[in-house]
């Protein structure tokens, strides 16, 4: 009879702790998007790590960011550290837009003397209070024995849905855009 009463009692407190549990969380990556190849880019580009600020380097996706308050998706969580996968996917979008060029990181195993340097830091990435994807840059562009180019900008448009996966798909094109503007840096005839 005990025994019974201790098992009741088991299975309803295993219960009550089965409702108080939140489900996995969803686990979601940036992915490259096809671009308008191009020639005449220098034959090794090296990019550097992606500068991001302080409140996107979070493994919660950010859903919106007020004037001053940031709203995370519930249950959604990026499969990698974001600056990391940031470096990741422009290398890939810049690879297929650069077929003559070999672009590797600089957090990557590949050394090499570039004959071009990439550095990009990102100084928003989120939607805005319309809920437009803002991707808000500045790129440098260096080479040897050159001025460096440089050129600020935003890129984004309206996501095709408030869920995750229209989010991400919204930053994956802000992303190739950005990507499209890096390739342009880096076939533009040499000022001067």
């Amino acid at each position: 009879m005990t025994a019974k009463i201790f098992s009741r009692r088991g299975l309803l407190l295993a219960l009550a702790l089965a409702g108080c549990a939140s489900p996995d969380p969803a686990l979601y990556t940036l992915a490259a998007v096809p671009g308008v190849p191009r020639g005449g880019a220098p034959r090794l580009i090296e990019l550097r790590r992606v500068g991001l600020p302080g409140y996107l380097d979070r493994p919660g996706l950010i859903a919106t960011a007020g004037e001053d308050r940031l709203h995370l998706m519930a249950n959604a969580r990026w499969a990698e550290p974001l600056g990391d996968m940031l470096g990741r996917v422009l290398q890939q979008d810049l690879s297929q837009r650069l077929p003559g060029s070999l672009v590797f990181r600089e957090s990557g195993a590949i050394t090499a003397a570039p004959d071009a340097v990439v550095e990009v830091d990102v100084a928003r990435l989120d939607r805005d209070a319309a809920g437009a994807m803002v991707l808000q840059a500045t790129i440098a562009v260096r080479r040897p024995g050159a001025a460096p180019r440089t050129a600020r900008g935003d890129w984004g448009g309206p996501p095709q849905g408030a869920a995750a996966p229209a989010v991400i798909a919204a930053m994956d094109a802000a992303l190739a855009a950005l990507a499209d503007r890096i390739a342009a840096e880096l076939t533009a005839p040499a000022p001067g």
